[in-house]
């Protein structure tokens, strides 16, 4: 790691009034993903069911943001227990994510550890102008996520909830814009660097 096209990411979400055994179920369970976080999981696909007690357990996804493009990748669960998971990447993403939780109280801290090489040709490629709006781009799927993970806990509570929330579907101007705002970003932090 550490080429244009590497990131680290860790995201922090505290979920109220929950128990680690809820969050886990639901993040714990790929195959339901784009119906509780369709924001981000267009579709999953279980290609390897794993052993017995789920490691090796392989999905295809397909994935975007609000930029617009989409990613297809594998990941592969590599280990759980009670407090985490931890999954690997290959694909156009490729990497290891790890999944970890912790009650404080009532709330349970859920920390999500995520090193990613991102291997599509576009993004490899284009990475030293676009690193700022990708790494933008998955804190907002992250911040989608959040939300989505908290409408499905109140779903799961038989309480009323909206629809999650899904990316908007960009039309051309929207890569063209997305494009520039890179650009920009890219040339603003340069000049700053130096």
């Amino acid at each position: 790691m550490g080429g244009a096209n590497d990131y680290v990411f860790q995201t922090r979400w505290v979920v109220p009034d929950s128990t680690v055994t809820e969050v886990r179920e639901v993040l714990g369970d790929p195959r339901e993903l784009p119906r509780w976080w369709p924001a981000v999981y267009r579709e999953v696909v279980l290609v390897e069911p794993g052993d017995d007690n789920g490691i090796g357990a392989a999905f295809d996804l397909h994935t975007n943001g609000w930029l617009p493009y989409t990613l297809r990748w594998r990941l592969t669960v590599a280990e759980h227990d009670e407090q985490g998971s931890a999954f690997t990447g290959r694909g156009d993403l490729t990497g290891r994510g790890e999944w970890h939780y912790q009650q404080r109280d009532s709330d349970v801290l859920v920390v999500f550890d995520w090193i990613v090489r991102a291997d599509r040709a576009l993004l490899r490629h284009g990475s030293v102008l676009f690193k700022p709006a990708l790494a933008a781009n998955h804190d907002w799927a992250m911040r989608m996520g959040e939300r989505s993970l908290l409408l499905e806990l109140d779903r799961r509570r038989a309480r009323a909830v909206p629809a999650p929330p899904t990316a908007p579907r960009w039309p051309l101007i929207g890569a063209g814009v997305a494009l520039v705002l890179g650009i920009a970003v890219a040339l603003s932090r340069s000049r700053r660097q130096h």
